[in-house]
Formats: C-alpha cells, structure tokens, sequence
C-alpha cells in the first residue's frame, strides 16, 4: 500500500522549504563511511533542507541510506528529498523529489509522488529558469565547476543574479561553494546555498 502523508502536510513541507537557506545534498556513503554522523553534523550546524543523491546504482546501501536520511529529517523536522527518481521518493517516504532537466518531466514526477510532495528542479539558463513551473524550488549552477556535475560547465553568478531577478520561486544556488566563494554568490542575489 502506498505511503499516504498525513492531512496538511504539503502545507507544512513547502513553509519549511520557504524558511530554509542551507540544503545539504550528500551520497549513501560519504567518504566510504556511514552518512548519519555527517548528516548530524550538517543538521547540528544549520543544515535545513537534506538530499539523499546516489548514484552507485546499489539499491541496498541506498536502502540503508534512505533510513538514516528519513529518521535523522524527522529527528530534526526539515524536508528529506531523493535525487532524479519519484518512485524512490514515495518508496522511502520522502518529503520530496529533485530531478534534472533530463530526467522525468515536472507533470510525471508529480503524478508519482502526489500533490503533497515537493519537487525541485535542476536549472543551468535563464530559459530554464523563467521555464520552471509546477516546482516548489528550483536549484540554479553548478555557479563553480564541481566534480559531482563532470561535464557540467559552470553558469558564474551571472545566472544567480538573473534568477535572484526573474522568479519567485525558491532557488538555491549550487555547485562550487564553499567558504571563499559564498560572499560573491549571496552577493549576486542568492539567499539560499547548497
């Protein structure tokens, strides 16, 4: 039987993406090791938003993953979203699904987690930022190369600005920050980092 949320739940998963800054987006096992005392540690430090992002392909260590991700999200009452895979998200009781530009449409992914789920998407231009609709957020990069986005090439802060101006969405700006470079993205208009 599927997993039905309870009553209002959409409304209080969408009011805690709006208040959220910082959204940590990690793999099943960081560093070859379990993902709970990092996620602790980024939910410990301010962390809001968290993405389990897998991309081995070993369903049983995201498994394992996805109950570390879930238990800690209640523990810490912020969303919990799988990468690319709706089905996933329902599978493991997700509060959302973020997917990219080729992975399945933004009506798809809807039809398979529902309407109380959240769903963001991946955007790399301006055309796919003023395109983005029936998203609760949107992420905008890599703004820097990033070795989890090989072949990705970096938009700058240009496109940060540009979103910062042109949608009322949720963004967060991704790819490439970290602490010597976060001043110019929230510079360039983002208020919110992955």
């Amino acid at each position: 039987m599927p997993y039905t949320p309870p009553d209002g739940i959409g409304n209080l998963r969408r009011e805690r993406l709006r208040n959220a800054r910082l959204y940590f987006v990690c793999d099943a096992r960081p560093g070859g090791e379990d993902p709970g005392p990092l996620l602790r540690a980024a939910l410990d430090g301010g962390v809001d938003v968290i993405q389990l992002r897998e991309k081995s392909g070993d369903r049983r260590l995201t498994d394992r993953a996805a109950q570390t991700f879930r238990r800690l999200a209640d523990t810490y009452g912020v969303p919990f979203f799988v990468n690319d895979d709706p089905e996933l998200a329902v599978h493991y009781r997700a509060d959302g699904v973020h997917i990219g530009q080729d992975d399945v449409t933004v009506e798809e992914a809807r039809q398979i987690v529902g309407n109380d789920s959240l769903i963001g998407l991946s955007t790399h231009s301006a055309e796919q930022v003023d395109a983005a609709a029936g998203v609760d957020h949107i992420s905008v990069g890599p703004v820097w190369p990033t070795p989890t986005k090989q072949g990705r090439p970096a938009v700058g802060t240009d496109l940060v600005n540009y979103a910062a101006g042109n949608t009322a969405l949720p963004f967060f700006a991704i790819g490439g920050i970290d602490t010597t470079n976060v001043k110019e993205v929230l510079g360039a208009g983002a208020r919110r980092i992955c």
